[in-house]
């Protein structure tokens, strides 16, 4: 009898951590990654949503063991969370994003499961994890300034009349190529590109900073050059990029946003006959479908109701997403895709037009959104499993 209601909390952890996978496809990692090349009428809101879940899968198996690890045994010190709590916090979570989702405002993923993980963990008599919460709290503070800046600067760039676009976009793509060189995958044995080729023999000899130096400047000069050809035609180099861009984004957010879904998992490998390879694939499954079923409604309102966007804005607010969301991936620290998303687009959007061409109370509501959304999901996922663990 013990062994099959401790199988069940298993069976309902597991469940709720494929809902919260749903919830994240269908808000943040599905919605956000081709929103600007949505708003700038590239691709159409169905086709982006096909295209999200498939990128967001991959980039779920080949990049999501970061943060997955941050989330499951990094938030919290002295307890390991048992199944009850990981199932009490998933669903906690997911259902203030399902919110979200059904209401037009895009609820933060990284706030909602970090709070619940935090609020649950506390529950269970654990201690707060100082220094990883210093770690987040900067990363989402300097998210906003460093995104909208950058993004502020690459619309300036692209629309300086004595600098030509066959110039700017391909030096645009220079910088896209060297953040690729440097992102770790799971195949590479958590290595880059740039690291795991320092170690080939004809490189091995200059030494493994200098060579990786050598790998990096040789992706960037090799994405320049791809641009540069593309930007024979300006229309459609600008097409290219953008939709490049979006794709690099949307895998970003599946390596990012899984983590969020399964992390809370993560100390129950130990008793479940699976690895984090699986886990992870199951949860990039969880994205995809929600991505597919959910994903083309949040698109619409980002794309829409933030802010008229056109090729060269989309551009320049989904290179600092880009750059942003790979700096969280690397040191694994969960992240909320809107704000970064959101923050680049208002930055692109003062460069264009000043405040006119943002919605103000939109920004306000969402910013409030983030807010309570972090403090309901700690003091909820709190109250709940307290509850629970009362009346069991």
């Amino acid at each position: 009898m013990v062994a099959l209601g401790f199988l069940g909390i298993i069976v309902i952890a597991s469940v709720a951590s494929l809902f919260m996978a749903w919830t994240i496809g269908a808000g943040s990692s599905g919605s956000t990654p081709f929103a600007p090349a949505a708003g700038a009428n590239v691709i159409s809101v169905m086709r982006a949503g096909f295209l999200v879940g498939i990128l967001g899968f991959a980039g779920a198996v080949f990049q999501g063991a970061n943060v997955a690890g941050t989330v499951g045994t990094g938030l919290i010190r002295g307890v390991t969370l048992s199944p009850g709590a990981a199932a009490v916090g998933l669903f906690v979570a997911a259902l203030l994003v399902s919110i979200g989702i059904f209401t037009g405002y895009p609820i933060p993923t990284g706030f909602t499961a970090t709070g619940a993980v935090i609020g649950v963990g506390l529950a269970m008599g654990g201690l707060p994890a100082w220094g990883m919460y210093q770690q987040i709290g900067a990363m989402w503070v300097l998210v906003p300034f460093v995104g909208s800046a950058i993004a502020y600067a690459t619309a300036r760039l692209l629309r300086h009349e004595r600098i030509p676009e066959r110039v700017s976009v391909p030096v645009l793509g220079g910088v896209v190529g060297a953040i690729i060189g440097n992102m770790s995958f799971v195949f590479l044995g958590g290595r880059s590109f740039a690291t795991a080729g320092a170690r080939w023999p004809a490189l091995s000899g200059l030494g493994p900073g200098v060579a990786s130096a050598v790998i990096t400047i040789g992706m960037a000069v090799v994405g320049a050059l791809l641009l540069a050809w593309d930007m024979t035609d300006e229309d459609r180099g600008l097409r290219h990029f953008l939709l490049f861009l979006g794709g690099l984004v949307a895998f970003s957010a599946g390596a990012s946003q899984v983590g969020l879904a399964v992390g809370p998992m993560i100390p129950l490998l130990e008793m479940l006959p699976i690895t984090l390879v699986m886990l992870l694939i199951g949860g990039g499954l969880g994205l995809l479908a929600g991505s597919w079923m959910g994903a083309p409604r949040m698109i619409k309102a980002l794309a829409q109701d933030y802010s008229s966007l056109g090729p060269r804005r989309s551009i320049a607010a989904l290179v600092p997403s880009f750059a942003l969301a790979q700096t969280a991936v690397l040191y694994g620290i969960p992240v909320s895709f809107n704000e970064i998303i959101l923050s680049a687009i208002i930055g692109s959007g003062f460069a264009a037009g000043g405040t006119s061409s943002v919605s103000g109370s939109k920004m306000r509501n969402t910013v409030l959104a983030w807010v309570l959304s972090l403090t309901i999901a700690i003091a909820g996922s709190y109250g709940v499993y307290t509850a629970i663990r009362a009346l069991l």
